[in-house]
């Protein structure tokens, strides 16, 4: 049985954010409604676009760059 896009998120989404510059691993489109991995960088880092897969257990991935990411403390908006 095919594992489903959610599973194979789930299953690399570890070992995604453990490299350089990672700092999120979502679901996403292409425009012709494919369903894609989508790896958030902090910035272009070419070394770490390098490791990433084209594809993940026949998902493809797609890298955007989303910029640092921090959380916000309670109480601030």
């Amino acid at each position: 049985m095919t594992p489903t896009i959610q599973e194979v998120k789930a299953r690399h989404e570890g070992r995604l954010m453990t490299m350089p510059g990672v700092v999120s691993v979502g679901l996403g489109q292409k425009p012709d409604g494919t369903p894609v991995i989508v790896v958030g960088l902090d910035r272009r880092r070419p070394a770490t676009m390098a490791q990433l897969p084209q594809i993940l257990d026949g998902y493809p991935v797609s890298v955007e760059f989303v910029g640092e990411i921090r959380a916000q403390e309670k109480g601030r908006s």
